[in-house]
């Protein structure tokens, strides 16, 4: 039920009760809104794209190539030298002649007691030019012909530089050759 002083729905203004005007409505309306209302948020910001995100051979060669050198030297390895190129899967008894991007890392040193190996070799493989395709890893010891082809980082749903330097790492010393046990 409606007061006295409320006029029903179906109603017109009346003499006694004039419709407000617009310009007296909107004065009214604007210091209640400015005082109640938040500020305006600027404008967001756009986000520069995530490293991952730019074209293969320039995230490679300008961050991983970098970051994953960097962290070797960490560990002692002084004499990396990591290429990115494409040919064929350098491993024996493959066959296969198709072109596939590899990040190659060699150095002759090593660390510790395992210096004494030498002419150490590891080669990631992308099966297309996207750090998120389908990842191959092998390696040589002693300057002999990588034999056995790996699967790399086939678990990751999301890759990212810092995922990709720290599989590097560990699949390097899954063969003792950053630290010895």
């Amino acid at each position: 039920m409606a007061d006295e002083k409320t006029p029903p729905v179906d109603s017109a203004p009346t003499e006694a009760d004039p419709a407000p005007k617009p310009e007296a409505a909107a004065a009214k309306a604007a210091p209640k809104a400015e005082a109640g209302a938040a500020p305006k948020a600027a404008p967001k910001k756009e986000k520069p794209p995530a490293l991952e995100d730019k074209p293969f051979t320039e995230f490679i060669e300008q961050h991983f190539i970098p970051t994953l050198e960097s962290a070797l030297k960490e560990r002692g390895i002084d004499d990396i030298q990591l290429t990115l190129d494409q040919r064929p899967l350098g491993v024996f008894g493959v066959s296969d002649d198709e072109q596939y991007w590899h990040v190659k890392g060699q150095w002759q040193k090593g660390v510790g007691e395992a210096s004494l190996a030498g002419n150490r070799q590891f080669n990631i493989a992308f099966t297309k030019d996207s750090i998120s395709s389908p990842k191959l890893f092998y390696f040589a010891d002693k300057g002999s012909q990588p034999s056995t082809i790996e699967q790399f980082m086939g678990d990751e749903r999301k890759i990212t530089l810092d995922l990709m330097v720290l599989f590097t790492l560990r699949r390097l010393n899954g063969q003792k050759w950053l630290a010895r046990n």
